[in-house]
Parts: structure tokens; C-alpha cells; sequence
């Protein structure tokens, strides 16, 4: 009963969108939002560029804990190990750059950026639940300009689910305390074809470390068709995470014994976030569509850590909380972000050839509050010792045009200007600074269908990243006038597909002029001019789909040169970039049958250093040596009993490998034993 009552809540809701313009002839629709891909038949085919797209499917076939373990599938793309809550803290790099917290990639859901700042500080501190997602669009190459800044490896775009009606329940536990609850509940008005929903989530854990955490996390989302030739829709969300985690990983000795515990037990990463977005879409005419996202978001992270007072290979020491000296420190930022991204795409003969010409703006602002807190107690609470109120402003400018110069045959240049200010203000010494920059980043793509079967694409851009501003702007307030991130990028692929068999391979390099590197307490770096870096390599994805319901399919990721050009700050000339393994692979086997669907999965990691000196053995306390290569074995499996009924579940490591996955920040970093999940699903319609 309580079911009914909240779907015809939902309804009641819905029809009363009809007060807002002139009710219309109901029709199925889908809720706008901003693609980098698209769902139409020939998308992929019209993107000059590495395209890889993980459906709803696929999703409910891996059965993930975290969008981070469903982008291992992706080639091209490297995980750097979790730091805790499992997947909440996003480590995620693309082609061989460095993956510390997501800086080198940009992440979007629904296409608006999800984080904390895009100017200020473009470390990553939220993941997004992989439960309220219906798929995971990948960029890589020239088409991911359209999309920026931070753009360089590539953009990810996460989609949400779109309401469905009925009432769902999802339930699923686990060993180290893993527990689960989702519900779904939408509606759908009969008048004007308007569908709203929400989608509600709760998981926590112990954690393999004892690193446990409790997350909350609602999304609603709901639109309507204002008139046959415009849609509007709304999404809201809300995500609180409270992980016991740290900066500070195992000693040697503690990870040789298998120490189970959390080396930092005191240590608390907490973030909340809100977040809005406003979606338009309106078709002005034939062939002309013009779409428009409003976001808003507001991240706090509050970040509390006890002293480190020494290290040996045996243990971390901390500070003693006696009340007569600091012992915890807080670094606590709230950031504020509100942009308006509106394009235009324009299909017209002219010359005698088709085009397609896409035009977009991007007004952006986001703000910082940064603060250091010190505390004589173990109270997460205590005095300011240092506040800055930073903030940054930016306009961006994007076009393209497609010439079909035939049917088979398409170039498309394009070109991105991005011009943008940064300031930043200590409050409690009053000293103050800006710096600006313009930016102008060209493209150029194409395509040639040469067989039904198989496709050619290249592309030659220009990649760009800003400085962040802890580095752009000095303490004293002096702007240090540093170019952004510069690459010139090019890549070459094939792809195609005949007889259940698709692949699509791609060799691409990125050639760094100048890289930042930017501040962080964490690494102790203090110079800003990274010098030049060159990436080279290849992809490969395959699948096959065998009879009776078999199939396989295959990535691997193959780079050889990852490496430091010239001497730099950075690292010594020839050095391998950090956390970039020469080969990365994966293999699946599944799966399917009335109503089963199962898959056993393979992922290699090929040896990795852990810092640009690529110092090979390993130090005392846990922080310098090579990590040796990884290879994890996963089964997932999940069984339609009935339309309303489904069972699932997974086992991660099957085989129960130790190994480590990061010596970064501080320590080492074990990957997680084997862990299994197990649950079940109920759709009331």
C-alpha cells in the first residue's frame, strides 16, 4: 500500500506540470541531458576518435562496487589503488597520466563536471554511486574539446538512470561488513509525458582495512515536455560519505604480517555534496536542436588527520592528544560551483556536401573556502591557523564543423577558447592576488567508412589543463605567470563490426611541452614548472559473441614510452612517468541463458614505480620501490527468476592475490582480498 501511495504521489506530481504551460499529447520521451556520445544508431560512428560506452547492461553483468572498478574494462584507462570506502575517493588516469586523484581526466555526470572546481583545485574527492547509473561514456582524442578544461587523456561521463515507473527494491551484504539498500520509485503523467523519480542509497562497510565508511546518497530527477518541440528536466542530488581513511598506508613489516588493521585509525575523510542541474532542450527547426544544462554544486570536505610524529618500517607514530599540544589538523574546503552550458548543432547542405556544425558557450564561476584546523584533542574541531577564500571565473567558446565530403568520408575541424581568471585571498593576512589566461586549443578530425565493416579515424589537437591555483598564484600574492599544461596530442584507429564480432584499435601519443605539477601537502612538492613528458602507445578492445550464449571479449592497453623528456623538476630525462604500467589487459569470458547471465574476468597490471625517480627498491617505511605486477581474477553472475525477481552476485579476487596497489601518499596500499557481495532485487510494477 505504501508502495501505491508514493507511486501515485509521483503521479499526482506530474500532471500538475500541466499548469505550467498548456497540457499536451502525451508521448514517451527522453529526459534531456548533456551526451558526449549519444545513443543514436550512428553516434559512434561520427566521433573522429576513441569512443568506448558501457551500457545498463553490461553494468548489472561486472556487478561493480565502484565506477572505478567498472573503468578498468576500459582500455586506456588506470586505476591507481584505493585509498578506502571502496572506490568513494576516485584515483583515475587515462593513456599513461599520472592517475592522483582524477586531475589529468575530466569527470562529468550527465555532462555537468562533478569536481570540486575546475580552476581552483581540480583534485577529485567524490565518486558517485555506480548503483544510480544506467552507463559510462568515454571520450579519448580531438571530440573531447568539445568538453574542458583538464581534457588532455580524455573525458568521462557518467549517466544517471531515467526514472522508470514502478516501485524497486535492491538489497545486497557482503563479508567485512558490506551491507546495501536501494529504492527506486518513479511515475509517469498520462497527460503530458512528464516521468519523475528517486532514487535512494545507503551502503556501508568495515572496510578490509579497517578503513570503514557510511554512505548516503539520493538523487531526484524528473521532466516534462513543455510543448511538442521542448523538453525540460530537473535533477537533484545528495551524497554524504564519512570513510575512516587516510593518507597513511601500511610499513613494510605491516604489510609482510598481514596486519588487518587501520595504521591511521583517527583519520577521517568526510564530504558532502549538493548538487542541481537544469536541463533544456529545444528542436528550433529541421536539423537545428539546441540544449542547454544550468549546474550548481557544493562540495565540503572535511579532511581530519592526525601528526605524524615518526616512521619505521614497524608502524606509523602519531602525535599524542594531551590537551598540551596540536595533534590533529583539519583541512577542511568548501567549494562552490554555478555554470551554464548551452549548444547549438546545425545539420545544412552547402557546397554540395552535407554538414553538421555545433556551436557551444560555457559561462563558469566557482569559489573555495580553505581551511587549516588545528586541534589539541582527538574533537574534530579547533582553531583556524589558516584561512584562504579563493575564487575563479571563465568563459569558453566552442565550434566544430562535420563536411561530409561524402558519404563515407567526413572532416571535422574545430576549435576551443577558454579565457579565464583566478584569485586568491588569505583571509587572516589580507594579502591578495589574480592571474589571467586565454587559452586557444584547435582540432582537426576524420573519418573514412572504407568497407561496411570497418571504419577509420584520426585526429591531431591540442590538449590544455590551467594551473591550479595554489600554484598559479603565490602565498605572497605574486601571480608566477606559468603557461597552462600544453600537449599536442594525435591518434589513429580503426574500428568495425561483422558477424557478432567488433574491435577497434587506436595508437595515439601525447607530446607534453610543459607540464604543471601541482602543489599538494601530500607529495611535498614545491616547484610548479614540470617540463616536457611523451607518451606513446596502442589499444586494443575485441569481442566475439560464440554460439549458445558465449562470448568473449578482450582489451589491452600497451604503452611503451610513458617518460620524462629532458631534466625537469619533475624526474630525470627517460624516466617513466609514476603509476603508468606498460601493459594493461583484460580478459572476460560469459555467459548467457535464459535469464543467467554470468562472466569470469581477468585484469593484468604490468609493474609500476612509484615515483619519478623510478626508485626500484624499497625503502624503510613504505613510500619508494616498484610495485610489482598484478593479475586478479573476478566471477559475477546475476539470474532473472521472474520479470519482478533477480539475484546477483560477484567475488572479487577469486584467488585471493596479496599484492600492492599504491605506495602513495604515504605507505603502502594492499589490494583488497578476496570480497564477495551478494544481493537481490524486487520491481513492484
Amino acid at each position: 500500500m505504501k508502495q501505491k501511495k508514493l507511486v501515485w504521489a509521483l503521479r499526482l506530481a506530474l500532471i500538475c506540470g500541466c499548469s505550467l504551460s498548456p497540457c499536451i499529447q502525451a508521448k514517451e520521451i527522453d529526459l534531456p541531458r548533456m551526451d558526449i556520445v549519444g545513443s543514436e544508431e550512428n553516434a559512434r560512428s561520427k566521433i573522429p576518435g576513441t569512443v568506448d560506452v558501457i551500457n545498463q547492461k553490461q553494468l548489472e553483468l561486472l556487478q561493480p562496487l565502484s565506477i572505478q572498478d567498472a573503468l578498468k574494462t576500459i582500455p586506456g584507462i588506470n586505476i591507481r589503488g584505493d585509498e578506502g570506502g571502496l572506490g568513494s575517493i576516485p584515483n583515475i588516469g587515462i593513456r599513461g597520466l599520472n592517475p592522483s586523484r582524477s586531475q589529468k581526466v575530466l569527470l562529468l555526470e550527465d555532462g555537468a563536471p562533478i569536481h570540486p572546481s575546475l580552476f581552483i583545485s581540480s583534485a577529485s574527492y567524490y565518486s558517485p554511486p555506480v548503483d544510480r547509473m544506467s552507463g559510462i561514456e568515454v571520450l579519448k582524442g580531438a571530440s573531447g574539446l568539445q568538453y574542458g578544461p583538464s581534457n588532455i587523456g580524455g573525458v568521462i561521463n557518467y549517466l544517471t538512470k531515467t526514472p522508470e515507473e514502478g516501485f524497486k527494491l535492491s538489497g545486497k551484504a557482503g563479508n567485512y561488513g558490506y551491507q546495501f539498500a536501494q529504492i527506486e520509485a518513479g511515475g509517469k503523467s498520462e497527460s503530458n509525458g512528464a516521468i519523475a523519480g528517486i532514487n535512494i542509497i545507503k551502503s556501508e562497510s568495515d572496510g578490509y582495512q579497517g578503513n570503514g565508511f557510511r554512505m548516503y546518497d539520493i538523487l531526484f530527477k524528473g521532466g516534462v515536455a513543455i510543448d511538442q518541440n521542448q523538453w525540460l528536466s530537473l535533477k537533484y542530488t545528495h551524497y554524504d560519505n564519512n570513510i575512516n581513511t587516510s593518507y597513511v598506508g601500511l610499513r613494510p613489516n605491516q604489510y609482510d604480517a598481514r596486519f588487518s588493521g587501520n595504521p591511521a585509525p583517527n583519520d577521517y575523510f568526510v564530504t558532502q555534496r549538493n548538487a542541481v542541474d537544469l536541463n533544456h532542450s529545444w528542436e528550433l527547426g529541421t536539423g537545428t536542436k539546441m540544449n542547454t544544462l544550468l549546474y550548481w554544486s557544493r562540495l565540503d570536505r572535511d579532511y581530519w588527520r592526525q601528526a605524524i610524529s615518526g616512521r619505521t618500517a614497524d608502524k606509523t607514530s602519531f602525535t599524542l592528544c594531551n590537551g598540551s599540544n596540536d595533534c590533529m589538523f583539519g583541512r577542511n574546503r568548501e567549494f562552490q560551483m554555478l555554470g551554464v552550458d548551452s549548444r547549438v548543432t546545425h545539420a545544412y547542405e552547402a557546397m554540395g556536401i552535407g554538414n553538421e556544425f555545433e556551436f557551444g558557450l560555457r559561462l563558469h564561476t566557482e569559489t573555495q573556502s580553505n581551511q587549516l584546523v588545528a586541534s589539541q584533542s582527538l574533537a574534530k574541531s579547533g582553531r583556524v591557523s589558516s584561512h584562504e577564500e579563493n575564487k575563479a571565473n571563465s568563459v569558453a567558446l566552442f565550434a566544430q564543423n562535420r563536411f561530409l565530403l561524402s558519404k563515407d568520408f567526413a572532416v571535422t575541424p574545430g576549435l576551443r577558447i577558454e579565457s579565464y581568471n583566478q584569485s586568491r585571498n588569505n583571509v587572516l593576512t589580507e594579502i591578495s592576488g589574480s592571474a589571467k589566461n586565454l587559452e586557444t586549443v584547435p582540432q582537426i578530425g576524420a573519418s573514412w567508412q572504407l568497407i561496411p565493416e570497418l571504419q577509420l579515424y584520426s585526429s591531431v589537437y591540442k590538449g590544455f589543463a590551467p594551473a591550479q591555483l595554489a600554484t598559479a598564484i603565490s602565498e605572497k600574492g605574486v601571480d608566477q605567470q606559468l603557461d597552462p599544461e600544453r600537449s599536442t596530442n594525435f591518434e589513429f584507429g580503426l574500428r568495425g563490426v561483422n558477424n557478432g564480432f567488433s574491435y577497434d584499435a587506436a595508437i595515439f601519443s601525447m607530446n607534453f611541452s610543459n607540464q604543471i605539477v601541482n602543489q599538494s601537502l601530500a607529495a611535498g612538492i614545491t616547484k610548479a614548472n614540470g617540463g616536457k613528458s611523451l607518451h606513446q602507445g596502442m589499444e586494443l578492445s575485441l569481442a566475439y559473441a560464440l554460439q549458445s550464449g558465449w562470448g568473449l571479449n578482450g582489451n589491452l592497453t600497451y604503452i611503451p614510452v610513458a617518460k620524462f623528456v629532458g631534466n625537469s623538476s619533475m624526474g630525470k630525462d627517460g624516466n617513466r612517468i609514476p603509476y603508468t604500467s606498460e601493459l594493461v589487459s583484460n580478459l572476460g569470458v560469459s555467459y548467457q541463458k535464459n535469464g543467467l547471465n554470468t562472466l569470469v574476468s581477468l585484469n593484468y597490471l604490468s609493474s609500476q614505480f612509484a615515483d619519478s625517480a623510478n626508485t626500484a627498491l624499497p625503502n624503510s617505511i613504505g613510500t619508494l620501490g616498484e610495485i610489482p605486477a598484478i593479475t586478479t581474477v573476478n566471477w559475477s553472475a546475476n539470474y532473472a527468476i521472474n520479470k519482478s525477481l533477480k539475484v546477483f552476485g560477484v567475488v572479487n579476487n577469486l584467488l585471493n592475490k596479496r599484492y600492492i596497489s599504491s605506495r602513495s601518499p604515504d605507505g603502502i596500499f594492499a589490494g583488497a582480498p578476496i570480497n564477495f557481495q551478494a544481493g537481490m532485487s524486487y520491481q513492484f510494477f
